[in-house]
């Protein structure tokens, strides 16, 4: 079981690397971190579990957070409509999204930051992404709303990007022209 012990925190070089692709059909132990991930999100989010164990609430997790340094992550986030998205994915890849964007009026926040970085972090208000699921099957799936920010936010590690270098350096609050504010 993945703890908050097993995930590495900014300034770790695992999190600025291109995470490798995942052969397909994946190895067992492939299988085993990415079943990990997923029960990482879910345990973060059931008040008891978390309090147990000591765990971080978390919607998302990338491979890289807990240092192994391969396309995958997990994420267990229901949308505003009550929708829940429970995914695992090995080779997450954005490959269609929207002009249009959106940002968290909350900001964003990471389980390897263990400090508030005030700012809006701009991400695309749709995206479409493409991955393949624990048994290797591909899986397309069309996202709006938190989910698509969630998503975005995961694949990002997977290219050694962290959520703040999106924001504004010189204006963390400044307006994102055009973009839908998603209150969290």
């Amino acid at each position: 079981m993945i703890t908050m012990k097993d995930i590495i925190r900014e300034g770790h070089p695992t999190l600025t690397m291109v995470a490798s692709e995942v052969p397909i059909p994946p190895t067992p132990e492939d299988q085993e971190t990415l079943k990990r991930l997923l029960e990482y999100v879910i345990n973060s989010q059931n008040p008891e579990t978390a309090s147990k164990y000591g765990l971080r609430p978390g919607i998302g997790l990338a491979a890289p957070q807990i240092n192994i340094s391969k396309r995958m992550l997990a994420v267990n986030v229901t949308d505003s409509t009550g929708k829940l998205y429970s995914y695992a994915l090995f080779n997450p890849k954005i490959i269609s999204h929207s002009v249009e964007k959106a940002y968290l009026t909350s900001g964003e926040g990471c389980l390897s930051v263990d400090r508030s970085v005030p700012g809006f972090v701009p991400r695309y208000a749709r995206v479409t992404v493409r991955g393949w699921d624990i048994d290797g099957n591909e899986v397309k799936l069309r996202l709006k709303g938190l989910p698509a920010i969630v998503f975005q936010h995961e694949i990002d590690h997977l290219n050694g990007i962290m959520f703040y270098d999106h924001i504004n350096k010189d204006n963390p609050f400044q307006p994102i022209p055009d973009a839908t504010a998603i209150e969290r």
